[in-house]
């Protein structure tokens, strides 16, 4: 049992969220971080208590083409204020964990700028693979090198040369050293060579208790990552996949079959392994763009926190914001936001009051970390399953249908069991629980006992449920009146009202979110023409939008 086990971590992209330049300049400090520290608060109240945040390091744009490994990037402060920020989110519980970016550097970084200058005679020639002297590529370097992702902005770093790894190894030593992180997110780690993967576990094994190494693994045998010798765990861009068509498709089977699959590997199980799930993150689109159902954006959740794993949450996606991934550009994915404008949200926007009930539950109930994984039923539409730890048994159910539904399922020993989000209390007969899910929704059963019920503040949480799904459903306009609807900030509070100068955002984030639901329902209805979508954006005028929306009823 470590911290991570029972982590609900909250993802932050910091030069996105802090609105920093896209271009580094190189110029004098910006003391972004410090505008992020109230976000410190805010996570800890929507029951997160893991922080992964990055990138941090200088570098000449994205952050993932490091330009010096040991001093953050001018454009969010200096090093001081990384850690007073670090420390600050310990005093709140908070553990943070940051990006390595250990594949490849940037060719700013100080081995390259030397190897161009000296070629071949550069003592690093060896820091990089495949330099060859006798090509050339788009930089006129005279000279051409491997890269990462046909990117030559991304010089990929010779995992194998001694010095590289004692560079890399001085590396996170000094960020422990520093800044006290409490653990590394490996950028790119199914690219990473094997043997240095297991020198940073053995470093991590030494340098920090529990210190935690994840990898960004997109496809393939996670087991190949995730051991005792390797990694901790890796990015679950496999349930990622089958949490969102999974609730388009109406196909719960795709789900259940992904969870059966990772779970059989060794998932959750004594001895087994974690992974690191999500919905989104700063490299795909936000769930709520992808959901074609605006409503299973709480069933999803409600997954997301209760399957087994280490649950995820991207900034800002608790306010349901938009985000649709583009041809050149991932900007949308990654918006700054104004933690003003969603004020008092987890009081009033139902969709950030159910994430923050989620976590609470998740950090109460044990057996939804190190509990058992058991199917209870299973239809296209409907899923049960239980989590099952040191007697305790939860019962977890699902219902991405527009019709409510009735389940009898197996419970545990207990005499009656509650609904942590719902508040409602059923009792066990014939050691069966008889449960009414509510369309597009789902809940949590706990065993009811005196400590639980104190827990589970029923007149607090009755009604999460009802508004949550009545916010998300409501034609995919009222969850996108907080938001432009193609992932840009939210400038309205979180009662939905715009303030100040936010009134000409706060409105084009209506019309926008009232045309992807109308985009939306077509899609449903059959193939949507280049020439339909262009007519709908073509419409910019509110009442027309309604409408429209209200005509497909």
């Amino acid at each position: 049992m470590a911290w991570y086990d029972e982590a609900v971590f909250y993802h932050i992209y910091p030069l996105g969220l802090s609105g920093a330049p896209a271009e580094n300049p190189y110029g004098e400090v910006q003391h972004r971080l410090r505008d992020l520290v109230p976000w410190i608060d805010h996570i800890k109240e929507i029951g997160c208590n893991a922080l992964y945040i990055g990138p941090l390091f200088e570098s000449v744009g994205h952050g993932y083409e490091t330009t010096d490994y040991k001093k953050l990037d001018s454009r969010l402060g200096d090093n001081q204020d990384l850690a007073d920020f670090v420390q600050k989110c310990h005093e709140q519980g908070i553990r943070v964990i940051l990006d390595g970016v250990f594949n490849h550097t940037g060719r700013d970084f100080f081995a390259f700028r030397d190897l161009k200058e000296k070629r071949e005679n550069s003592a690093y020639r060896d820091w990089y693979c495949n330099v060859n002297f006798g090509w050339n590529n788009e930089y006129n370097d005279g000279f051409s090198y491997e890269n990462w992702g046909g990117y030559n902005l991304l010089v990929k770093l010779n995992q194998r040369n001694p010095a590289v790894k004692d560079y890399i190894c001085d590396v996170v030593r000094f960020w422990v050293n520093e800044f006290d992180i409490d653990g590394i997110r490996l950028d790119a780690a199914d690219v990473l060579d094997f043997d240095f993967m297991k020198m940073l576990r053995q470093l991590a094994n030494e340098i920090k208790p529990e210190f935690w190494l994840m990898g960004e693994v997109i496809h393939g045998d996670y087991l190949r990552w995730v051991n005792e010798g390797t990694l901790h765990s890796v990015t679950n861009y496999q349930l990622h996949k089958a949490l969102y068509s999974g609730h388009n498709d109406h196909n719960y089977f795709e789900i259940a079959h992904t969870v059966k699959r990772l779970y059989g590997m060794g998932q959750s199980s004594a001895g087994g392994f974690q992974l690191y799930n999500f919905v989104d993150n700063h490299d795909v689109e936000r769930i709520h763009t992808k959901l074609r159902n605006k409503a299973h954006f709480v069933p999803v959740h409600i997954l997301l926190y209760a399957l087994p794993g280490i649950p995820s949450l991207y900034y800002g996606s608790e306010f349901a914001i938009d985000g649709k991934k583009e041809k050149f550009s991932d900007a949308s994915l990654r918006p700054a936001l104004d933690l003003g404008s969603f004020r008092d949200a987890v009081q009033n926007n139902p969709l950030t009051r159910l994430i923050a009930a989620l976590g609470r539950v998740r950090q109460q109930t044990k057996a939804l970390s190190y509990g058992d994984y058991r199917e209870l039923l299973l239809t296209n539409r409907q899923y049960a399953f239980s989590r099952n730890a040191d007697g305790q048994s939860v019962v977890v159910t699902v219902n991405n249908d527009d019709s409510d539904y009735v389940m009898t399922l197996p419970a545990g020993g207990a005499a009656a069991y509650i609904g942590a989000l719902s508040g409602q209390k059923v009792s066990v007969s014939d050691g069966n629980i008889c449960v009414n899910v509510r369309a597009n929704s789902g809940d949590i059963w706990i065993p009811f006992t005196e400590e639980t019920a104190e827990k589970v503040d029923v007149h607090a949480v009755e009604d999460v449920l009802d508004e949550a799904v009545q916010s998300a459903a409501d034609d995919s306009a009222s969850a996108a009146a907080g938001n432009t609807g193609h992932g840009g900030a939210s400038t309205a509070n979180t009662s939905g009202e715009p303030t100040g100068d936010a009134q000409e955002i706060f409105e084009s984030g209506k019309i926008a979110g009232l045309q992807e639901a109308i985009l939306a329902i077509m899609e449903k209805n059959g193939p949507v023409t280049d020439q339909m979508r262009q007519d709908v954006y073509n419409n910019t005028h509110h009442d027309s939008l309604v409408n429209w929306v209200k005509s497909f009823r």
